[in-house]
């Protein structure tokens, strides 16, 4: 008899007293370990990647400043690196999975961006179809009129919307579309709330139903969550 837990038994490696890569987190929780580079040296960022690129062949490293991002290129890999999202992903090949839904990401403002790349590539890196609009806040809501009919047109399975400011895009959006939205507070301001509080709070008190709102600037947690999401509606898809 097949042991229910058996995929909570993961593989792990100790990696110079500094980290215990975690190798099966995919196969236990659908989203694969993901370098986080802030806080971490220079050095320990490059050590990290290399042990997981080795043995997974695939790394993607978020919250990268430019000196991580200089050494990661050096890294004998197939690389795309995004200096506007601080996120580098290297490959040992070119393959890629296969597309199992489409997730639209929008953002409110030209500075909302980097936040926006780090969950539009997240997303393509974990198998989605990423449908992005960048610069359609509501301080012109004219532009994110056609965007919101998009989803519809484009059998969207979410919408993760990054804002700053007072983040109220992501409450707009949601009272036009039928899918979830994934809201993405960003540090996009000034003066009282300006860190991303504002936008923070503004999400989490929104009269649009339907909203899940994660941290500040966490561009990763968005494109995890509409990734599960997606992979989840794929198999009633199928069925």
């Amino acid at each position: 008899m097949k042991d229910p837990a058996s995929h909570l038994k993961r593989d792990c490696l100790p990696v110079g007293g500094i980290a215990n890569l975690d190798f099966d987190r995919e196969k236990s929780t659908g989203i694969p370990e993901v370098i986080l580079a802030r806080g971490k040296t220079v050095e320990d960022v490059h050590t990290l990647a290399v042990h997981l690129l080795e043995k997974t062949g695939h790394v993607i490293v978020t919250k990268a400043d430019e000196k991580q991002l200089d050494l990661l290129e050096k890294i004998d890999a197939k690389k795309d690196i995004n200096r506007k999202a601080g996120l580098a992903v290297l490959k040992k090949n070119d393959e890629k999975k296969a597309v199992i839904g489409t997730v639209a990401v929008f953002a409110a403002g030209t500075s909302d961006i980097p936040v926006a790349e780090e969950a539009r590539i997240i997303l393509e890196e974990l198998g989605c179809k990423a449908l992005a609009a960048y610069d359609i806040g509501i301080a012109g809501i004219h532009r994110v009129l056609p965007w919101a009919a998009k989803v519809s047109e484009e059998d969207v399975d979410a919408v993760i919307v990054v804002a700053g400011m007072e983040g109220a895009l992501a409450s707009v959006v949601k009272s036009m579309v039928d899918v979830p939205v994934i809201g993405v507070p960003t540090s996009v301001g000034y003066g009282y709330g300006g860190g991303g509080t504002s936008a923070l709070m503004s999400m989490l008190q929104s009269c649009s139903p339907g909203i899940t709102v994660v941290n500040i600037d966490n561009g990763f947690g968005a494109a995890a969550a509409a990734y599960l999401m997606c992979r989840r509606i794929s198999k009633y898809k199928e069925g």
